[in-house]
């Protein structure tokens, strides 16, 4: 990334994720629609202000609605999510991830298929 972001606390992360699947943008109106949780518009618009105060969203005026609009690209944040997360848990080895995973039954034998094709495709 070009800039250096820092993980997103899991209320956030739920504005961003609602905001990606709408394509990069939406209104407060309409996340507070399809947010999952039910939050009070006070606290939508909080963390609204405080994703735009951090970087990753802007805020533009569009008559009498603000439109927030994601800075940083979904799959660049999870890339960067993912690798931290990697790192600090795993201690950088995908084969401990997976392991853990295997051995915790939180991984299928067709989720180790999955991954299978996608390393030989990777490979190819």
């Amino acid at each position: 990334m070009a800039k250096e972001f820092k993980r997103l606390p899991e209320s956030e992360f739920e504005i961003m994720a609602e905001i990606w699947a709408k394509g990069g943008a939406a209104t407060s109106g309409e996340l507070m629609e399809s947010l999952k949780r039910s939050w009070k518009k006070t606290t939508v618009l909080s963390l609204l202000s405080r994703l735009c105060e951090r970087g990753f969203l802007r805020c533009e005026k569009q008559g009498r609605l603000n439109l927030y609009t994601a800075l940083v690209p979904e799959d660049e944040y999870l890339r960067e999510e993912s690798a931290g997360f990697l790192n600090r848990v795993c201690r950088g080895s995908v084969a401990r991830l997976v392991a853990s995973l295997y051995d915790g039954k939180a991984i299928s034998e067709s989720d180790l298929d999955e991954l299978e094709a996608f390393i030989r495709e990777a490979r190819e």
